[in-house]
């Protein structure tokens, strides 16, 4: 018999980077040791994609998830430099959400709370030193430049979506399903890149719509001690659930049979 005891981490951050360019990575992780991520508290974990894409967006995270050994995972872009906020900072805003909200699971710096709620806290091509919104606030979609997993989290991306785009909106909707939160917060990093929506983006973004819409459509589901007929509206659900539903359906299957 074996005791399965509260997982001690080796580090308390895993770094893990895509890479293409090895020598624009040294300089991000070089940027991180200047801000306190060290080879005691922090793993440096990359992939090299510098021959080719060996690993895309989607397949290459799935990777760090299952082999990162930090209580957080930090997913980054190479292109990001911490010029500004420290690790220190970072703990602190940790902190900050453990008293907030316990079952959060993701942090970024940027992304979208309500359709029209923008929510940033970044330097990049589009402007210097911004925040927009109140921060902490939750957020349903995440940009990819900067990711913090809560690693005890258990989160994994989709294994039938591919490419290098909308795997952080992807990560969030899994997150949510499990029972997790989202949130941007303050923290204040530069980001060479200001985007770029490429056919690549446009092919990975009618993916993305097709794979949810297969998700969030109504569904009839029977085990072996129940039957649901699920909408998206729970006030129906409780009302066509009901037992009574179930026996007149029962009897006009067999009036016509």
């Amino acid at each position: 018999m074996t005791c399965l005891n509260t997982h001690d981490f080796a580090k308390t951050f895993s770094v893990c980077t895509l890479v293409t360019d090895i020598s624009e990575y040294q300089e991000m992780v070089q940027s991180f040791k200047n801000a306190g991520f060290s080879d005691e508290n922090s793993e440096f974990l990359y992939i090299d994609n510098s021959q080719g894409n060996a690993y895309d967006g989607y397949s290459g995270l799935n990777r760090f998830l299952r082999s990162a050994g930090g209580k957080y995972i930090i997913i980054c872009h190479q292109d990001v430099l911490l010029n500004f906020d420290t690790m220190q900072t970072l703990l602190a805003r940790i902190g900050e959400m453990d008293g907030l909200d316990p079952d959060w699971a993701i942090l970024g710096n940027a992304g979208y709370g309500d359709f029209n709620t923008k929510l940033y806290r970044i330097t990049d091509p589009w402007g210097e030193n911004q925040t927009v919104g109140t921060l902490p606030a939750q957020a349903k979609s995440l940009d990819e430049n900067f990711l913090l997993v809560k690693n005890e989290a258990n989160l994994a991306l989709s294994h039938d979506l591919k490419g290098f785009h909308l795997y952080a909106t992807d990560l969030c909707a899994i997150a949510r399903l499990l029972g997790w939160n989202t949130y941007v917060i303050d923290f204040h990093l530069y980001h060479k890149s200001g985007g770029n929506c490429s056919e690549s983006f446009f092919a990975s973004k009618n993916a993305f719509m097709d794979k949810y819409a297969r998700i969030i459509r109504p569904m009839a589901i029977r085990t072996t001690c129940t039957m649901m007929l699920i909408t998206a509206y729970p006030r129906i659900n409780r009302l066509i659930n009901k037992k009574i539903f179930y026996s007149i359906k029962k009897r006009l299957d067999y009036l016509f049979r």
